[in-house]
């Protein structure tokens, strides 16, 4: 996968990129596999706004992702590569033996033609899933379980890989892609390799409207509001924050306060934590 960069025909095109998309074999989603989402532009059933700065957007279709990889020992062949707007990673068609068809994360290297399966004794090769008592140590993984049967909630950002550090008794120690070490059961299930789209980190907005197109609209800053809109507002003309720290819109700490509570249940799985 490679990067385009633009001519700066104007001020917008100056420093903009997009992806290549070499990768990509089939640019309609199978119909099956998809479903209808509606936007809500960060409202909830009342119709305040709980979610800032959502709204817009070009209209998507929700591609249905297989992250449990439940259809053990039966093996699939990857008939596409295909993009997803609705998250950073590419995604593979599969075509099981049996016909069904279902969407997976596509890893690095994975292309038309391969075959991949999930199961206990399977190979280890990107792709393929095991649960990670069946995965050597150090292997990268992605897609990684934080319940066994619940299907794969890390790692699955485009770029992103864990690494299997060590097993021991119900659970394996995983290193997550922020530097966190945590144990996870021993019986929750993986896929082999790192995510594929490993460019979308390089890619240069460039424009606004962009982002426009994504759904995400503008920030304001708390300085340039109201005294009724901010605790950062009011003044006569550019005017400093005026308390200790700055604080969000409803007057909480912003920067460097720990918002994670301290009971939280999940603390004692946490052997090292991320930046530490």
């Amino acid at each position: 996968m490679g990067i385009r960069v633009y001519k700066p025909t104007s001020s917008a095109r100056r420093f903009m990129s997009v992806l290549t998309f070499e990768e990509i074999t089939k640019k309609k989603p199978e119909k099956s596999l998809t479903e209808h989402i509606k936007k809500h532009s960060g409202r909830n059933s009342q119709g305040k706004i709980t979610v800032r700065h959502q709204g817009g957007g070009n209209k998507k279709t929700y591609r249905i992702i297989d992250f449990k990889r439940n259809k053990k020992d039966i093996p699939a062949k990857v008939t596409a590569i295909e993009y997803d707007p609705n998250r950073s990673a590419f995604i593979a068609l599969l075509t099981y033996a049996d016909g069904e068809k279902r969407y997976i994360l596509a890893p690095l290297d994975l292309k038309v033609g391969d075959k991949v399966v999930a199961g206990e004794n399977v190979d280890i090769k990107p792709g393929n899933a095991l649960p990670l008592r069946s995965i050597p140590v150090g292997t990268l993984i992605h897609n990684v379980e934080i319940k066994p049967g619940k299907g794969g909630q890390l790692v699955r950002s485009a770029g992103m890989s864990a690494q299997l550090m060590a097993k021991e008794g119900a659970f394996a120690q995983v290193r997550l892609p922020s530097g966190e070490v945590r144990k996870i059961p021993i019986d929750a299930c993986a896929t082999i390799g790192t995510v594929g789209n490993t460019d979308h980190e390089n890619v240069r907005i460039g424009k606004a409207g962009r982002t426009r197109h994504m759904g995400i609209r503008p920030t304001v800053r708390g300085v340039v509001m109201n005294p009724n809109d901010h605790p950062h507002g009011g003044g006569e003309g550019k005017s400093p924050v005026g308390m200790p720290a700055p604080v969000t819109p409803w007057g909480k700490p912003a920067l460097g306060y720990k918002t994670r509570k301290h009971k939280k249940y999940s603390n004692r799985l946490i052997v090292k934590r991320a930046g530490k």
